[in-house]
């Protein structure tokens, strides 16, 4: 896994440890080792263990044997031989840790049958393998064009140069046996490079790629997993998983590898609960197993009886296992479809209190009153204010309402409300407010609410505003 300051650049190198790639720790390579054998003594009169661990590009590792007594270490480039000529590669591991990774993966621990590592690479080594790395993404483009042109069915996914540049390893992935044989001509033409064609599968393709998984995490096969182990739809069944393809499928289009990983768990633990062939006989119907939840202990069965709508329950093992035993005695008990789980104690979160003043954060998340609500509110409380009979202008009492409510008809006619006054004539034209002062209205009529009137033109004429001359009774306040 990289290291944290390995981001890449503009360019695909890595612009953290300025190091493009090879840093002396190898934390920007994938499948890292890490050698918890390092400090480590080694036992008197033992000598070191002479096979070292090389890494080339991306996932491709081998084993060398160190003829020449060097003193190597991990992140050293060193020159090793090759067939033909030589490659240039990183040593990821050395010491008796490697003796073990070669057990490990059913290699000999004898290491006269490997090749040597020739010497540490200098400069000029190091400068040729640059120059033949730029030359990869180049010629991987170049080669897909190439195999479309020719109709293969086959996908180059990647490309890898030896050190030197004098060969080129072509990585694809196919369906289909493929005849490359007429292209790897024209490839070598082209290319001016011995060319070696090597089938991968998905897996591995993205492994070599690298990727985001959907847990969030980098890929394992990108990683740290190096056996890829065959996945089935039986994984997902003991687990208990729906069997979606888009959901138990990863990058690779095969089966996700981690499905694996807790499988052994739930075979263990499936032993120890009742067989899921065995069918609950009670009163309320016969129960089929539908599913099997061993983190809460329980087992659903559902329920189908003829009239009756389907229902599924869920048993604790123990109620599971005293049924089945009763149906052995040839008694079928009265089971509660409906059961229950018994309330769990809930926590009481702490009540923090506000003891230094400070306001609350969600204060501004209260709704704020109109200004109508205001209006009425306040008109509301005008009107609550008054007492009996009284009228807001402080005119004459009315006396108290008749129960029961008067009609209109019983109220007798409407009191006429004498001449209207003389406005003057109204000006022509539009009345807008760039017309100048307003036309004079002429005198306002005289009388006890003259005054009060020009105060309560907006809230709607009172009783107390009318002009003097009305007969007959005072209309009652609109309610």
């Amino acid at each position: 896994m990289s290291c944290t300051g390995c981001s890449s650049g503009a360019d695909g190198k890595p612009s953290g440890c300025k190091s493009n790639g090879y840093c002396s720790t190898s934390g920007c390579n994938k499948l890292g080792v890490f050698d918890w054998l390092t400090g480590v003594p080694i036992p008197g009169g033992q000598q070191p263990f002479d096979g070292v661990e090389v890494r080339f590009k991306n996932t491709r590792k081998a084993y060398y044997r160190n003829a020449g007594g060097l003193q190597l270490m991990p992140g050293d480039l060193v020159t090793v031989d090759a067939a033909p000529g030589h490659d240039i590669g990183m040593v990821s591991l050395t010491g008796e840790l490697v003796r073990a990774q070669m057990e490990r993966k059913k290699m000999t621990a004898e290491t006269y049958d490997l090749r040597k590592v020739l010497r540490v690479s200098t400069q000029e080594d190091i400068d040729r393998w640059h120059e033949a790395r730029k030359k990869e993404d180049e010629t991987m483009f170049a080669s897909r064009q190439m195999v479309r042109d020719a109709r293969l069915d086959m996908k180059v996914t990647d490309v890898e140069y030896q050190g030197d540049g004098t060969k080129a390893i072509l990585y694809y992935t196919a369906e289909e046996r493929i005849d490359f044989r007429g292209i790897v001509r024209t490839m070598s033409d082209r290319f001016q490079v011995r060319v070696e064609m090597k089938q991968i599968g998905s897996r591995q393709e993205a492994g070599r790629i690298g990727g985001i998984g959907s847990c969030g995490r980098e890929l394992c096969c990108s990683t740290w997993l190096t056996d890829f182990r065959s996945v089935t739809t039986s994984a997902a069944r003991y687990q208990q998983l729906a069997l979606n393809p888009q959901k138990l499928a990863g990058q690779c289009g095969k089966l996700k590898c981690c499905l694996n990983y807790e499988l052994d768990m739930y075979i263990e633990a499936i032993k120890s609960y009742p067989s899921q062939n065995a069918k609950l006989k009670t009163q309320q119907g016969v129960g089929a197993h539908m599913k099997t939840d061993i983190f809460s202990g329980k087992m659903w069965y559902g329920f189908k009886r003829p009239g009756e709508p389907f229902v599924m329950a869920g048993f604790p093992i123990e109620v599971v296992r005293d049924i089945l035993a009763q149906n052995k005695e040839g008694v079928e008990p009265e089971v509660d479809l409906n059961m229950v789980d018994e309330p769990k104690e809930t926590v009481k979160a702490p009540d923090y209190e506000n003891v230094v003043g400070q306001d609350d954060l969600t204060r501004f998340d209260n709704k704020t009153r109109s200004k109508s609500g205001k209006k009425r509110s306040r008109g509301a409380r005008d009107r609550g204010d008054r007492p009996q009979g009284a009228t807001p202008s402080g005119g004459d009492q009315r006396g108290p309402r008749p129960e029961g409510g008067a009609t209109p008809a019983d109220r007798g006619p409407r009191p006429p409300r004498g001449p209207r006054p003389d406005r003057g004539p109204r000006p022509e034209g539009p009345r807008t407010g760039d017309q100048g002062p307003r036309p004079d209205r002429g005198p306002r009529p005289e009388g006890p609410g003259g005054d009060r009137g020009r105060r309560n033109r907006g809230r709607g004429r009172r009783s107390g505003d009318r002009p003097a001359g009305g007969e007959g009774p005072p209309k009652p306040p609109a309610a």
